[in-house]
């Protein structure tokens, strides 16, 4: 998905407070559709969560060096020490 995609690239360099907002965004709302529309820009997102996280997360979107994002990431990133 977008946000697995979004989350392999970006956690390590986020700090503690976007990774707060990150994982309020990816866990509140109820519809990860939502998250989508507001990512690619179909739907405006509500204030709570347009934040500089967001901003991020439409700017990954938008995939300006044409990568091919076929499959899901391998999870090992999840288990790496952080940086």
């Amino acid at each position: 998905s977008l946000s697995s995609l979004f989350a392999k690239e970006n956690l390590a360099r986020m700090s503690e407070e976007q990774l707060n907002r990150y994982d309020r965004l990816i866990n509140e709302p109820s519809n990860d559709w939502d998250i989508y529309y507001w990512a690619t820009e179909a739907k405006p997102a509500p204030p709570e969560f347009d934040t500089d996280v967001m901003a991020m997360l439409r700017e990954f979107a938008k995939n300006r060096n044409r990568e091919q994002r076929l499959r899901q990431p391998d999870l090992e990133y999840l288990f790496e020490p952080p940086r």
